[in-house]
């Protein structure tokens, strides 16, 4: 009877990984849940196998391999009982920090706790047993495909990763009882590896195609940082796709979100779309789903902590090193090439060009005050922005590169935009600190208003529509499913006073603010130039009436301008 590898995809791609990364040598413990694995490896020539019937003398087994090759070692183990007595030589392997991979293999663990025979719970291991405990699930979808592949080359780069030790991946199977097809893959499908890449290894030659790298929320950069970007930049064809959190001010820098969030425009022509590199860094950008509309041939990522962050879901390296290393090690200047940022900045002037038009036509809403108070905000200042709606709107404007932006983007909550802004505030006393809210966030985080202190460099913009709007946008999932049923509980309508013009005005100057409001655009002329001016003695809260019908009005025109003059 011929044996090939296992059908389960799972399997495969565990497989084809070790085969890349040269992982060879397993250590072997008799049991049905693993049959699946050893039989699909068994007559593979690439793999050195051992038999121990003992799981505790199988793992000191591994340990000695290991010690004597400085080569990783596979354990393969069934369930029940099994992986328990892998614990003596886990815990020799986590303190001399010896690269034992343990795969233990598994019934779905749906099946913990519910009776059935030899299910055992494997998902928490103690601390000192191994660095990192990971599942490959069984594969329906596409994601859990995507799981398996994330999971499996994260599990095989931290087996030496900062000097070395076990990791454990738990290895679910269906058995794959039919013999008809249980073992018939003969040769195993392509399979995606992730690399990890540090300074002392050889760096992979980048594509002379167009490269994107794209910004997420980052402290802001230093002139080193910047100049090893433009560098980059002009000797790989390279644009900076950014949001305001980004924090970059660089000279080939492409507020990304207004060309990408404009509806007609054709993604399979449109330069900022389609590169061949994508460079990712920082961290979560309020515009995620947005930038993942961005096709690339492949993502690399660069961070510090080296980690896997496959949100692209096309990452063939991660680079564990500074971004300015990482940069610099590229800017080999044999070519001077910025055609692509040329094209990408084509594409964004002509629909800037149309901005003035827009505007005018345009209600009164947050997009519009947005439009009005962003580049007026003087330099040196910080600006908190809270999450989603705020948060977007903002992004069609733009600041003076001096001023510094951030959002809670971090957790993404409702919560904390207003205090984060105050612990700004507190540690700058002599900068204007601005926040930009909502009305659900503003009161969610209202109890920081009466902290006692708030100093006179406040600045506050409540834009107050009486809905959560971020659910009533006309192509919000919400809004598709309940229509205007959408207002009592999704997007939270009618809370906080229904639009009271004494709520917040009564409290903002019982606390000592000084209140100012606007519900149209001439009532905003009205204000606007006192609560930008810089000499007030007072914290300035202003807030601002719109309705959210208008909200949408204007994003739709924002998001819908004519793509070609």
């Amino acid at each position: 009877m011929e044996h090939y590898y296992t059908n389960e995809r799972n399997h495969q791609i565990l497989i084809a990984l070790l085969k890349a990364h040269n992982i060879k040598y397993v250590v072997s413990s008799p049991g049905s849940c693993n049959s699946v694995f050893l039989g699909s490896i068994q007559h593979d020539p690439h793999f050195v196998i051992f038999s121990s019937v003992d799981e505790r003398s199988a793992a000191y087994i591994a340990c000695g391999i290991a010690r004597e090759k400085s080569e990783p070692v596979i354990l393969s183990c069934t369930g029940a009982t099994a992986a328990r007595n892998y614990m003596s030589g886990a815990t020799e392997a986590f303190y001399s920090k010896l690269p034992i991979l343990i795969v233990t293999s598994s019934q779905e663990n749906n099946r913990i706790g519910h009776l059935f025979s030899q299910v055992t719970d494997r998902t928490s291991p103690p601390n000192d047993v191994c660095k990192l405990s990971l599942t490959m699930p069984n594969v329906h979808t596409r994601d859990d495909e995507w799981e398996c592949e994330v999971n499996g080359n994260k599990a095989l780069m931290e087996l030496k990763r900062h000097g070395g030790g076990p990791v454990h991946l738990n290895l679910i199977t269906t058995y794959s009882y039919n013999q008809e097809t249980a073992l018939t893959c003969k040769e195993l499908p392509d399979t995606r590896i992730i690399r990890r890449i540090t300074a002392e290894d050889s760096f992979p030659a980048i594509s002379k195609g167009k490269t994107a790298i794209f910004v997420g929320s980052h402290q802001p950069f230093d002139s080193a940082q910047t100049k090893a970007i433009e560098a980059f930049c002009e000797a790989n064809n390279g644009v900076v796709l950014c949001d305001h959190t980004s924090n970059y001010h660089g000279k080939y820098k492409i507020p990304f979100a207004l060309v990408i969030n404009q509806a007609p425009l054709n993604q399979a022509n449109t330069p900022a779309y389609n590169v061949d590199v994508l460079v990712h860094i920082g961290e979560i950008s309020a515009e995620e789903g947005a930038m993942r509309m961005i096709h690339s041939k492949e993502t690399w990522r660069v961070s510090q902590d080296g980690e896997i962050r496959d949100l692209f879901r096309n990452m063939s390296y991660v680079f564990e090193m500074s971004e300015k290393d990482f940069f610099e090690a590229y800017n080999n200047m044999d070519s001077f090439d910025v055609s692509y940022f040329e094209e990408c900045k084509n594409v964004y002037d002509a629909l800037m060009l149309q901005k003035p038009d827009q505007l005018a036509k345009m209600p009164f809403s947050n997009v519009w005050i947005a439009s009005q108070i962003a580049p007026s905000i003087p330099n040196n200042s910080t600006v908190v922005l809270s999450i989603l709606n705020t948060m977007r709107t903002w992004n069609y404007s733009e600041f003076q590169d001096e001023v510094k932006v951030f959002c809670p983007v971090g957790g993404f909550g409702i919560d904390g935009a207003t205090s984060m802004m105050l612990g700004t505030a507190l540690v700058n006393p002599e900068h204007l600190c601005y926040c930009v809210t909502g009305d659900l966030a503003f009161f969610y985080d209202l109890n920081v208003l009466g902290n006692r202190h708030i100093g006179k460099n406040i600045r506050i913009i409540l834009i107050n529509n009486g809905v959560g709007f971020e659910f009533k946008k006309c192509y919000a999932l919400a809004y598709k499913l309940l229509g205007e049923d959408v207002d009592p509980y999704v997007a939270a309508a009618g809370h906080f006073g229904k639009k009271s013009p004494y709520l917040v005005k009564h409290l903002a100057e019982d606390l000592g603010f000084e209140y100012l409001s606007a519900s149209d655009k001439s009532s905003f002329a009205d204000v606007k130039d006192r609560f930008l001016s810089t000499d007030s003695d007072k914290p300035i809260l202003l807030e601002v009436f719109v309705k959210d019908s208008d909200e949408g009005i204007a994003l739709n025109i924002i998001q819908n301008r004519k793509t070609t003059e």
